[in-house]
């Protein structure tokens, strides 16, 4: 079976930039910029990151708004923001030379099992299997495995399935060949089950369950939340901040913000306590955006004020439209500029 998807993988892989190297950093960046993100997504920031920061030591004498901007639009910018903490750490623990061992690369922040078993297999072939999700799929399908993906015993299952399976030489070749099997061969949905060179061993295609494979328990409930995004400006300038550590769009710049339990007016948004250090002249609505998140539904209405004083004591900052590039936004604010034209 093992052989059976290497010989697909040499007919079938993929033409991806950082396959055509064998340095670990940039591995390290598609690997990261991989997780959530789809693959043609993911080609494009690759190389705008690698554009910016084409090694370790450029990217760990960057700047948190530097990341953040070219990250911008990725989401989950935590991934992010772990970069640069571990290629300070790389830069100064290991004197600039990127660690290719599981049992080093399992202790920089942000690289978990899967990250540490790719980068250490792609590049020195060591013994450690990969388990995404398109792997995760795969198992699930190969032998009807009925125990849920994101539980522990299932990440145990599967990780010790994914272990004996797991060829003694060539592991770099076999886990992206594994993973593009998945991804391409074994898809979500519509898998290409009618050509497949594992049909006669796949037991869910056997029983014709595929697509109820993988199981996944479902627990989070969709949070629903209310942001007013405050276009507060007098003259030339307006104001901005920057978001803190612990919720969405982490350390990203936005306007000010009043988030409220329900859809506010034009009434209530006048008499909130948020106006009290600004002398205001006007407010309108001027733009309503739902934006969805994996957990989360956002409704976000923007309101255009006119203010005779604005003042950065609540640790806003005054910018004006000619900065705003300089800027990591989130996609609301960024299609918020775009719309009203205040940028193009």
């Amino acid at each position: 079976m093992v052989e059976k998807i290497i010989r697909w993988y040499k007919k079938n892989q993929r033409d991806l930039p950082w396959r055509k190297t064998n340095s670990p950093y940039k591995i390290w960046v598609s690997e990261i910029i991989l997780q959530q993100t789809r693959i043609q997504t993911g080609i494009r920031y690759y190389h705008k990151f690698i554009k910016k920061f084409p090694n370790i030591n450029s990217l760990a004498l960057a700047e948190e708004v530097d990341v953040l901007k070219v990250w911008q639009g990725l989401g989950y910018y935590n991934r992010v923001l772990n970069m640069l903490y571990s290629a300070k750490i790389i830069v100064k623990q290991h004197n600039s030379n990127f660690p290719t061992k599981y049992d080093a690369l399992i202790k920089l922040k942000g690289i978990g099992p899967y990250t540490a078993a790719a980068i250490s297999s792609i590049c020195k072939n060591e013994q450690r299997a990969v388990l995404d999700g398109n792997v995760y799929r795969l198992i699930s399908r190969l032998y009807n495995i009925k125990t849920a993906i994101n539980t522990n015993k299932g990440r145990r299952e599967f990780q010790s399935i994914a272990n004996n399976l797991l060829p003694t030489k060539n592991t770099g070749l076999y886990n992206q060949a594994i993973m593009d099997f998945g991804s391409i061969q074994c898809k979500k949905y519509n898998p290409k089950c009618s050509i497949c060179p594992l049909r006669k061993e796949c037991h869910a295609a056997i029983l014709e369950i595929v697509n109820e494979r993988p199981i996944k328990i479902l627990s989070r409930k969709l949070k629903i939340r209310y942001f007013n995004y405050l276009f507060i400006k007098k003259n030339q300038q307006f104001l901005v901040q920057q978001r803190g550590e612990n919720d969405i769009w982490k350390k990203l710049y936005e306007l000010p913000l009043i988030e409220s339990e329900e859809k506010l007016n034009r009434e209530k948004i006048m008499a909130h306590q948020y106006f009290k250090p600004f002398k205001i002249s006007n407010i309108k609505n001027k733009y309503t955006i739902e934006h969805n998140l994996s957990h989360q539904k956002l409704n976000i209405s923007f309101w255009d004020v006119d203010a005779k004083n604005i003042n950065t004591k609540k640790g806003f900052e005054k910018i004006t439209l000619d900065n705003v590039s300089n800027y990591p936004f989130s996609k609301p604010l960024e299609k918020y500029f775009q719309t009203q034209h205040l940028i193009t």
